[in-house]
C-alpha cells in the first residue's frame, strides 16, 4: 500500500476512530500524513502544535495510538506502526 492510497480513505480511518472514540478522534484530526514506507506512517502535527508542551500523556496517547493503527487496519487492510512529529 502506498501512502496516497491511505490518504485517500484517511476520513474513513477518522470515522472508524470516531465511533470507538471522539477524543482520540480529536487528536488525530489536524495530523498530517507525512510519510509511510510500508510499515511505519509517520504523522506531522507541525501546522497545529497542539501536542508540545506539558499535554503530554503517555497512557492516553499510546491508547489513542492503538486505536488509530486498529482503525488504519479496518479500513485499509494494512498493519502500520505510527511515528509522529511534533
Amino acid at each position: 500500500m502506498e501512502l496516497q492510497e491511505i490518504r485517500n480513505r484517511w476520513n474513513e480511518v477518522l470515522d472508524a476512530v470516531l465511533e470507538v472514540d471522539r477524543v482520540s478522534w480529536l487528536s488525530f484530526f489536524d495530523a498530517r500524513l507525512a510519510d509511510f514506507d510500508g510499515k511505519v506512517l509517520t504523522l506531522d502535527y507541525s501546522d497545529s502544535g497542539k501536542f508540545g508542551g506539558s499535554h503530554q500523556f503517555p497512557e492516553t496517547r499510546e491508547r489513542q495510538l492503538n486505536l488509530l493503527k486498529s482503525a488504519v487496519k479496518e479500513v485499509c487492510g494494512v498493519e502500520v506502526e505510527i511515528e509522529q512529529r511534533p
